[in-house]
């Protein structure tokens, strides 16, 4: 169970502590905050309120630790985090609890997360000891104008303390995503972890503490964002920020300063069904991709553009579907379960509102019990409506009915997101100038839009972020350039 056995470190009362100097601590504030269950409405867990002056230590201790694990070699970094990832699956229960009770998450997709998050870790081990094993020499005679008197060594250096913010949605996947390629370059980190998420995520940074990782390499500090939010992001000891979450993400970019930013930061991920679509492939795509975790994804299916020939035959095949789909709690493993907060609710209440008000079709009946959310399949929505344009973050999806292609790009890229899209066709030449002319970070064909797996690049445009993902691209991002030139004083060349 959470909070007992290998975890029991972690809770003092009904309060979980925070990490650093590679200890738990209560905060000086002698304050907590609230962790409330989305399923009872009632509070589940406390985490520690922690003070300006407590993330100053913590960036000092983050500062000097990084300087000595800058000198840990490769193989001992990797080392490490396949130790920690060992630790983190074989204690997937416990975590994949807190997941279930703070934010939700169907019980077994809780589990998934948690091994995926072991795997993420163990892949980007690999991947750094191959990636910064390597370096490059230069050799000046390559330039016009230049004799060969100068080689140039370049390798990748660490950047220093990275800061990482993960959602709620994925609090442990999308942590150990910007832990693992922050420790592998020789960085440390400190991880402010989203409220509700707050206790899964201490529960993973014990897994890295009982592997073993250098005192002060890694923290993990919790509290009011109003509080320590704006502190953290705009602190001098910070060297790199990896945030992913909502529209805070564009606030943040512009108070960070000259630092390295990998932001994502949602999508209004449009799906584009061009008359000569496989339907079937198409409506289950839409219930994985709208519907799975309550649509509370960055890569959900957020609006369905589909031509008109073939629209009213697809609504009909993702109504049967979305019939089938079973409401209620987490533990249960059902397939919608309640958004993650009150606020969020009612955010989509306002989106339902506004679309039965300007004349959308609704599928099923809207039905809402507290945070609990039936899942809702509006057609024949037009631009004109909220929900065409916004992100609801939860299981309602609007249709828009198209007569060409050119109508179904045009609404795409008219949206301030760019995260995913896809496109559905069996003319992969069609498939092709579709996904060429769709602004965003990535179209998925003749599938729904998904992050991953972590390996591949996952990036943005427009609002939706800065930079790329992925753990080869976060690696890199997390490093910079080390150059040092050898000068000879007369010109050299191998004769072989």
């Amino acid at each position: 169970m959470a909070g007992t056995g290998v975890f029991a470190d972690v809770l003092e009362g009904d309060v979980y502590k925070y990490y650093a100097d590679g200890e738990w601590k209560k905060s000086s504030s002698g304050k907590s905050v609230a962790i409330i269950n989305p399923m009872t409405r009632k509070t589940q867990y406390k985490v520690q309120a922690c003070t300006q002056e407590e993330v100053n230590k913590v960036m000092e201790s983050a500062k000097t630790a990084q300087k000595s694990w800058a000198k840990t070699p490769l193989w001992k970094r990797a080392e490490l985090l396949h130790k920690a990832a060992a630790i983190l699956k074989e204690h997937k229960a416990p975590i994949a609890e807190c997941l279930v009770k703070e934010i939700a998450k169907p019980a077994k997709e809780a589990v998934t997360e948690v091994v995926r998050s072991g795997d993420l870790v163990s892949y980007t081990a690999e991947e750094g000891v191959r990636i910064l094993g390597e370096g490059k020499f230069l050799v000046s005679d390559s330039f016009p104008g230049n004799q060969r008197t100068k080689y140039c060594l370049t390798s990748k250096i660490p950047l220093g303390v990275i800061l990482a913010i993960p959602p709620f949605n994925y609090p442990v996947n999308l942590a150990v995503s910007k832990i693992a390629p922050a420790l592998i370059a020789g960085n440390s980190l400190v991880l402010k972890p989203p409220t509700q998420g707050a206790v899964s995520a201490l529960h993973m940074v014990h897994c890295f503490h009982l592997a073993g990782f250098p005192k002060g390499l890694i923290s993990c500090v919790t509290g009011k964002g109003s509080e320590i939010g704006d502190f953290l992001t705009m602190h001098p000891g910070v060297n790199c920020i990896s945030f992913t979450g909502g529209d805070t993400g564009i606030a943040i970019s512009k108070k960070a300063g000259m630092i390295p930013l990998q932001m994502e930061l949602g999508g209004k991920d449009a799906c584009i069904v061009l008359e000569d679509a496989d339907l079937d492939l198409v409506a289950a795509n839409i219930i994985k991709g709208g519907f799975s975790y309550s649509g509370q994804r960055c890569t959900a299916v957020k609006v369905v553009l589909v031509m008109e020939s073939v629209a009213d035959l697809l609504v009909e095949k993702v109504k049967a579907k979305v019939a089938k789909l079973t409401v209620g709690a987490p533990e249960d493993d059902c397939d919608i379960t309640p958004v993650v907060s009150e606020s969020s609710a009612n955010f989509i209440e306002g989106l339902v509102k506004d679309a039965k008000e300007k004349g959308a079709t609704f599928c099923q009946e809207y039905k809402r019990d507290g945070n609990l959310i039936w899942p809702l399949l509006l057609d024949n929505v037009r631009p004109d409506m909220r929900i065409a344009w916004e992100e609801p973050f939860g299981p309602v999806l609007p249709v828009i009915r198209i007569n060409s292609v050119e109508e179904g790009i045009h609404h795409c890229n008219a949206s301030n997101f760019g995260l995913q899209g896809c496109v559905f066709t069996k003319d992969v030449n069609k498939a092709i100038l579709i996904s060429d002319a769709m602004e965003t970070g990535t179209v998925q064909i003749n599938s729904a839009p998904a992050r991953g797996p972590d390996h591949f690049p996952f990036q943005g445009l427009k609002d939706s972020g800065i930079g790329s993902q992925g753990v080869t691209n976060s690696i890199n991002m997390m490093t910079k350039i080390k150059t040092t030139v050898i000068n000879l004083p007369t010109p050299s060349y191998t004769m072989g």
